[in-house]
C-alpha cells in the first residue's frame, strides 16, 4: 500500500524503513573506510599515495552524477537505491575474501576503489532525490536534521574499525561492511511510493534523448543564478574541506610525538587514537547541531544570514585550528561540527523544496559532480602540496581560498541566493 506523502507524520513506514537502511550501511561504510586509509599507510608510507587512493575513489564522482541524474529523473529511484546496494555489498564480500586470501595489492584496491566510488556517487543522486518525496513539505526540515545526526553518529565506527584493524586485520571488516549492504538492501526493498516523475512514455531509445535530458538540466541550473551560485560556492568548499579531511590523519600520524596527546600513551602509537579523539568532538558537534536543527525553527527570514555567518566562521576556524593545542582543536571542531549541521540543514532544505520533482535529480547530479571536482582537486593538490610544505600552510591556504568565496560569490549573489535560503520549511 503507498503512503501519503502529506501526512503530518514524519516517522512513516517508508521513512523509517529508508533510515534504517541508511543506518545500517553508513555504519560499515564508516568501519572499513577508516581502516582503508591505515592500510593504504602501513603498504605505501606516503602520504601523497593515501590522497591518491582517495583522488582515485572520486574520479567515477566526477562524471556518474551527472549521467545519473537525468536517468533518475525518468527510472525508479527506489529501485536503483536497493539494487546498489546489493551489488556494493557483493564487492565487498570479494573484497573481503582477497584480503583473507593474503592477495592484497594497491591495484586491486584501486580497481575495487573505482567501482565502490561510481556505485556510491550514483546512490547519493538517488538517495537525495527519493527521500523528499516520502516526507510532507513541513517536516522536510526535521527528516534532513535525522540524517545530520545519522553521518556523524555512524563515524564513532572509526573508534572501533582502528582497534580491529590493529587486532584481526581487515578482511573482517569488509565482511562486516558486505552485511550491512545486504541488510539495508533488504530494508529497501520494502518502500512503497510512488513515483510520479517516471516517465513510462520514455525508455532510453539510444543517446540523443538522454543528452536531451541532461541539456535541459543543465540550462534550468543555469537559468536559476542561486541555484547557480550556490552549486559553485559549494564546489570551492568541498576542495577546501577535502584538503584538510586528505591531510588531518597523515598529520596527526606524524607529529603524534610533538602533540603529546596523553591517550595514546596506554593504547597503540601511531596516532590513529589522537585523530579519533579530536574528530570525536566534531562528531558530537554535529549531532547536537542535529537534534537542536530537529526541535528548533528558525525564522525564515534569517536563514540566508544565519548560513553566511557561519560559512565564514568555519572558514576561519578550520583554516587556524591545527597550530592550536590539541585541547583546543576539539573544543572547535565540536563548535564547527554543530555550526555545518545548521548550515546544511538551511541549504539542503531550501534546494530541495526549491527545485521540482522531475528536475530534481538533474540539479542533485550537477551540484554532486561540482562537489566532487572540488573533492577531487582538493585531495590530489593538498596531497601533492603536502610533500613539500608544511600540511598545516596547505590547509590555511585552502580555507583562505574558501573565504574569499563566501565574500565574492555568496555576499554578492544574496539577492539570487536569499529566495533559496529563505523558504520557510
Amino acid at each position: 500500500m503507498l503512503e501519503n506523502k502529506n501526512s503530518t507524520k514524519l516517522w512513516t513506514k517508508n521513512f523509517t524503513i529508508l533510515t534504517l537502511g541508511t543506518v545500517v550501511s553508513m555504519l560499515g561504510n564508516a568501519l572499513s573506510g577508516f581502516a582503508i586509509g591505515l592500510l593504504i599507510l602501513d603498504y605505501t608510507g606516503s602520504t601523497f599515495m593515501f590522497a591518491l587512493s582517495m583522488v582515485i575513489y572520486n574520479i567515477p564522482k566526477f562524471m556518474m552524477p551527472i549521467v545519473a541524474g537525468p536517468l533518475l529523473d525518468k527510472f525508479s529511484r527506489r529501485k536503483t537505491i536497493y539494487v546498489l546496494d546489493f551489488i556494493s555489498g557483493t564487492l565487498y564480500a570479494m573484497l573481503s575474501f582477497l584480503m583473507w586470501k593474503e592477495w592484497f595489492s594497491y591495484s586491486v584496491l584501486i580497481f575495487f576503489t573505482l567501482a565502490l566510488g561510481s556505485i556510491d556517487s550514483s546512490y547519493t543522486v538517488a538517495y537525495e532525490s527519493l527521500y523528499p518525496n516520502l516526507v510532507s513539505d513541513e517536516n522536510l526540515s526535521k527528516a534532513n536534521s535525522i540524517t545530520s545526526i545519522i553521518m556523524p553518529l555512524t563515524q564513532v565506527m572509526s573508534l572501533f574499525s582502528a582497534i580491529l584493524y590493529n587486532t584481526v586485520g581487515i578482511a573482517p571488516l569488509f565482511l562486516i561492511n558486505a552485511l550491512s549492504f545486504y541488510i539495508a538492501a533488504i530494508f529497501e526493498t520494502m518502500i512503497k511510493v510512488d513515483e510520479k516523475h517516471i516517465r513510462y512514455d520514455r525508455k532510453l531509445k539510444g543517446i540523443k534523448p538522454y543528452l536531451s535530458d541532461l541539456k535541459e538540466g543543465i540550462d534550468y541550473i543555469k537559468g536559476e543564478k542561486g541555484l547557480s551560485a550556490i552549486t559553485f560556492y559549494f564546489g570551492i568548499t568541498m576542495f577546501a574541506s577535502s584538503s584538510m579531511s586528505s591531510l588531518m590523519l597523515p598529520f596527526f600520524r606524524r607529529y603524534n610525538d610533538f602533540l603529546k596527546f596523553p591517550f595514546e600513551s596506554f593504547i597503540f602509537s601511531k596516532g590513529e587514537y589522537t585523530f579519533i579523539a579530536v574528530m570525536a568532538f566534531a562528531v558530537t558537534g554535529r549531532v547536537v547541531g542535529g537534534i537542536v536543527q530537529y526541535r528548533t525553527r528558525y525564522p525564515a527570514e534569517k536563514k540566508y544570514l544565519i548560513a553566511v555567518l557561519v560559512y565564514l566562521t568555519i572558514c576561519i576556524v578550520e583554516g587556524v585550528i591545527l597550530f592550536l593545542p590539541v585541547a583546543v582543536i576539539m573544543i572547535l571542531n565540536f563548535m564547527t561540527g554543530a555550526l555545518g549541521v545548521t548550515s546544511y540543514n538551511i541549504r539542503i532544505t531550501g534546494t530541495q523544496k526549491y527545485v521540482s520533482d522531475d528536475k530534481r535529480a538533474r540539479f542533485n547530479g550537477v551540484f554532486l559532480m561540482t562537489n566532487n571536482i572540488g573533492m577531487i582537486l582538493g585531495n590530489l593538490i593538498a596531497g601533492t602540496l603536502a610533500e613539500f610544505m608544511p600540511m598545516r600552510a596547505v590547509i590555511a591556504l585552502a580555507f583562505g581560498i574558501n573565504l574569499i568565496a563566501v565574500f565574492f560569490i555568496v555576499h554578492r549573489r544574496r539577492a539570487d541566493i536569499k529566495p533559496i535560503y529563505n523558504i520557510d520549511a
